[in-house]
């Protein structure tokens, strides 16, 4: 007999939405068809997003991201859920120790910083160009410290756990390390990393979303491919997409 599919809480219906990267214009898009999509239900759960991170870097908008999740957060808060990515771990990482942190400005935030006002570096990236762009950029995200410091690592309903870049599948999910939520471990791309539990993340991009039996990934490359994916879990799975996919 074969067993059943681990299902999200019975009350609820998820949306979860992968790697934004900036595409405000694709995001916009990804949450008309999520309302409308929610319109036709009529079983009575609550409908609630959980967006699984990656929100800043690589697309060319992550100020109008942050401006519009900012705003969600503050009105509608019970229903949707904000996780933290590894981009935004990154960036308060930058911003806790610029030095120490100095990776971020290789991989994707060239795009953030001009979308707020802050030069790139200048030259030889020293102590002195690390210091002003910390400086600089901290104070153009004052606005967005309380939504960016209240991200989630991870999220769990019924039998399902969310995160941006799924878990370590060793431990409990209630022992999970910051690392593996975030940044990913070898052992989570395994159809069925954790027998019971099914796992939704983004962070691994690919031409379409994955879908396993235990695993269901998101991450459709919005940023380049032009395709911002969401999943719809309740008694079944179905995706939902913007953008047109062409690059």
């Amino acid at each position: 007999m074969q067993k059943a599919r681990p299902l999200v809480a019975s009350n609820e219906r998820i949306y979860a939405i992968g790697d934004i990267h900036g595409r405000l214009d694709l995001l916009l898009e990804l949450l008309e068809k999520i309302a409308a999509d929610g319109h036709e239900k009529t079983d009575g759960r609550r409908a609630r997003i959980v967006f699984l991170g990656d929100y800043i870097d690589r697309g060319e908008d992550p100020k109008g991201v942050l401006d519009l999740l900012a705003r969600m957060a503050e009105f509608h808060s019970e229903n949707l859920i904000f996780l933290r990515g590894n981009h935004e771990e990154a960036l308060d990482t930058f911003l806790a120790a610029p030095r120490e942190g100095r990776d971020w400005l290789d991989f994707g935030a060239q795009q953030t910083l001009a979308s707020f006002g802050v030069a790139p570096p200048r030259g030889r990236v020293g102590s002195f160009e690390l210091f002003r762009i910390r400086s600089e950029l901290g104070s153009a995200l004052q606005p967005y410290r309380g939504f960016l410091a209240g991200l989630r690592n991870g999220f769990r309903s019924g039998d399902v756990v969310f995160s941006h870049a799924g878990l370590d599948p060793s431990r409990a999910w209630d022992q999970q390390p910051a690392r593996a939520l975030l940044w990913s471990h070898p052992g989570v791309l395994r159809d069925n990393p954790v027998p019971g539990l099914r796992v939704v993340h983004g962070h691994f991009d690919e031409a379409a979303p994955v879908c396993k039996p235990g695993r269901i990934c998101v991450d459709t490359g919005a940023y380049y491919s032009n395709r911002l994916t969401a999943v719809r879990l309740d008694d079944e799975d179905a995706f939902l997409v913007a953008g047109s996919g062409l690059s």
